[in-house]
């Protein structure tokens, strides 16, 4: 175990710095965010020597970056930045992960926190019933050969077409839902059969549908900008590419190690399999991987269509009546082609976000004309105990991190560890106590998923607030949380 207490060095308020001599094979330093007990659990942890090997990577720039929520991961450490230079830098699936463009989608409603308690035993019944969740849950839709490839290109725009969601959801995403892609041939057969009936469903793990309410604004120009007020209902809806996703990084991974062979590339972990972003090998992956995040999208797309039917059914009146619209949607397993400030001149980088998200200021061309004033929304979930958060993105972190931050609180605990420490019916009646209603499909998930297995999120928050690359918005408190 590295004794990185005495590697780290601090700078500023939230961050440390590990010294690009730390090791020979290193390009550049590596930055880490992180302040009070969550230094603690830092050099407790291996995932600073993740930041020291992706800072190994041919083209990175500037830095090697990992964010608050920090935590041991494949390749990268999940909370792990990198941005490569487009023309001399690599793409690697580690940097993305398996579950491409998971991410979260928040709605708004003019419902408040005591119309969701007086529906709340037949709302999440109705979501649990309404939205397929679990291990290889499948939908009621049936994408055609067609329509798959349709839905890779297209995204979310590809649900809208189909009457699912509205034209206005597309302008509150990240990208508008879509990736641009004209190359798809990089997600396999087998990733498409995986795919091919997944649509709208939830899936397992850590993804969650949560009916929460806003109980503190703390800025409230951004927080009114955003449709959110003090005790109003909202709805975050946590999810990915699925089965699909998963099988594009298992198939990339298999082919970027030979790459790694093919362009003589040395490396520390060969979790950072890659390939140079302008090889076949690397344009195949990120053809596909933007395949899968378009999937991803729709997927979400699809889910918040179901929410949506579902609350107009237990409260009798229409989307427009409950004033249930979309907030934001982001993503935080992706690789991006964007433009930055290096140096004084803009370059084009592929900027790597591993269990971070983007986090653009106010006046960003990228960002929804309804924000400009504000800057980009950030959905921050927390555990399904205690809080999450939306934050606003800032200008500091466009020159400090690219524009990125934490994607959420982070794991202090593995699966294994969780389950040996709670039974189900101990973090059910801990919920209960909160006020939290949960349904899932089996009890395992909900012992892995104890609030105790992560970080409280409002530390994470803290530091990225101190370190100036995020401004709190609002703070929000889970009532009904659906689990897979």
């Amino acid at each position: 175990m590295t004794d990185w207490a005495s590697v780290l060095q601090k700078q500023g308020d939230a961050s440390w710095v590990i010294p690009r001599t730390y090791r020979p094979d290193m390009r550049v330093p590596g930055k880490i965010f992180a302040s009070g007990k969550l230094y603690d659990l830092l050099v407790a942890d291996e995932a600073p020597a993740q930041v020291v090997n992706v800072a190994t990577l041919p083209g990175i720039v500037r830095w090697s970056l990992a964010m608050p929520d920090i935590h041991f991961g494949y390749g990268f450490p999940i909370g792990g930045v990198a941005a490569m230079d487009a023309d001399q830098g690599v793409i690697s699936p580690g940097g993305v992960g398996f579950d491409i463009n998971c991410g979260v989608r928040m709605l708004r409603t003019d419902l408040g926190r005591e119309d969701i308690l007086e529906h709340s035993q037949n709302l999440g019944n109705q979501l649990f019933s309404n939205i397929p969740c679990g291990v290889g849950s499948h939908g009621d839709i049936r994408l055609s050969a067609k329509d798959m490839e349709r839905v890779l290109c297209r995204g979310a725009a590809w649900a809208v077409s189909q009457g699912i969601g509205e034209n206005s959801d597309l302008e509150f995403c990240e990208q508008n839902g879509c990736l641009e892609t004209h190359d798809t041939d990089g997600v396999s057969a087998r990733a498409r059969e995986r795919g091919k009936d997944q649509l709208g469903t939830l899936g397992s793990g850590n993804h969650f549908i949560e009916v929460q309410y806003v109980d503190a604004v703390y800025d409230e120009n951004a927080a009114r900008t955003m449709g959110l007020e003090h005790g109003l209902a909202t709805i975050m809806i946590h999810s990915g590419s699925r089965g699909l996703g998963a099988q594009v990084c298992q198939d990339s991974v298999r082919e970027m190690k030979a790459a790694v062979i093919k362009y003589g590339i040395d490396l520390p972990d060969r979790q950072l399999a890659c390939a140079p972003v302008k090889s076949p090998e690397g344009q195949r992956y990120y053809g596909a991987m933007a395949g899968a995040a378009n999937y991803a999208w729709a997927n979400r797309q699809c889910m918040a269509h179901l929410v949506r039917r579902t609350f107009e059914e237990v409260f009798g009146l229409g989307a427009a009546r409950l004033g249930l619209r979309q907030v934001y949607d982001v993503a935080h397993n992706i690789a991006k082609m964007e433009k930055h400030d290096v140096d004084g001149k803009q370059r084009t980088l592929c900027v790597h976000r591993k269990g971070a998200t983007r986090a653009f200021p106010a006046g960003h061309a990228e960002i929804p004309a309804a924000y400009k004033s504000v800057g980009q929304p950030v959905i921050v979930p927390g555990d399904m105990g205690r809080y999450s958060y939306v934050l606003a993105g800032t200008d500091r972190a466009m020159s400090e991190t690219w524009g990125s931050i934490c994607h959420g609180a982070g794991r202090v605990q593995s699966r294994s560890a969780a389950k040996a420490s709670y039974t189900s019916s101990q973090v059910i009646e801990k919920l209960r106590q909160r006020g939290v209603e949960i349904r899932a499909r089996g009890k395992k998930t909900i012992v892995e998923e104890a609030p105790e297995a992560y970080k409280d999120v409002s530390l994470v928050v803290e530091t990225c607030e101190k370190a100036g690359i995020a401004t709190k918005v609002a703070r929000l408190r889970p009532l009904i949380v659906i689990k897979g």
